[in-house]
C-alpha cells in the first residue's frame, strides 16, 4: 500500500478510541502507527482522565473515510466536543519519524 495521508484522531478514553479504530480498520484500508496518552486539561477531575491520538495512513479516501466511521462510533460513548479528526491529505515526510512515536508500545514476539 502507498500511503498518502495521515489520519489524527483524538478522543476522551482508550476504550472509545480502541472502539473507534476497530470501526475505521473495518471500514478502509488503513494502518495504525502510533497511539498517544495525555491527560487532559481537567487532569484527574475529567470524567475520563486520559485523552488518546491514534495516527494511521493510507490513500486519501481511505483516511477519510476512517475518520468519519471513527467520529461516529465514538460518539456513541463521548460528546462530539470530545472528538477531534484531522486528515492531511500529502503530509510531509519529515514527519515520518514522528509518526511512530507515542506512549503506547506494541510488543514485539
Amino acid at each position: 500500500m502507498d500511503f498518502k495521508a495521515l489520519g489524527l484522531l483524538e478522543v476522551q478514553g482508550y476504550s472509545v478510541a480502541l472502539a473507534a479504530m476497530d470501526k475505521a480498520c473495518k471500514a478502509a484500508n488503513i494502518k495504525i502507527l502510533a497511539m498517544d496518552c495525555n491527560n487532559p486539561k481537567a487532569g484527574d477531575n475529567a470524567f475520563i482522565p486520559v485523552v488518546v491520538q491514534v495516527k494511521f495512513v493510507g490513500d486519501i479516501s481511505d483516511v477519510k473515510t476512517a475518520l468519519e466511521v471513527a467520529k461516529e462510533a465514538a460518539l456513541r460513548y463521548i460528546p462530539e466536543e470530545e472528538i477531534v479528526i484531522h486528515c492531511i491529505t500529502s503530509y510531509s515526510e519529515e514527519l515520518e519519524k514522528l509518526l511512530h512515536t507515542g506512549k503506547v508500545k506494541c510488543k514485539q514476539a
